[in-house]
């Protein structure tokens, strides 16, 4: 059920402390992490701290947290000193998309050039 803890979901694991992330920033309703597999030098995830399939699902259940995690992944380019010179965020959603994990997260990515279109 959307906003509940799943046994099953990675990020909820993450968010538990049950499986160990390195966390770049947490606040009340987030929580930003390191990708494990890094798509560019910076690659941090921002992650709502209760659990949403997908990005669709936590804007229409809980638009409040939907903005905490994008103003935490601007307060995430900040932090890592990309802001300057720009980032992208990407919120895949469905696995046709290229979401492998479904708890909401955003892709901040910068620190090299971000071609567009991408894929």
């Amino acid at each position: 059920m959307a906003g509940e803890p799943q046994s099953d979901c990675l990020f909820c694991k993450i968010v538990a402390g049950e499986v160990p992330a390195t966390l770049v920033r947490e606040t009340e309703t987030t929580l930003a992490f390191r990708d494990i597999n890094p798509q560019a030098p910076t690659h941090v995830l921002v992650i709502p701290r209760l659990h949403y399939p997908d990005a669709a699902s936590l804007a229409a259940a809980a638009p409040s947290v939907a903005a905490d995690v994008l103003r935490e992944a601007g307060e995430v380019a900040e932090q890592e000193k990309i802001d300057g010179s720009g980032y992208r965020i990407v919120l895949n959603t469905g696995a046709g998309a290229g979401q492998t994990v479904f708890h909401a997260h955003a892709h901040v990515l910068g620190g090299r050039g971000l071609n567009w279109p991408p894929g």
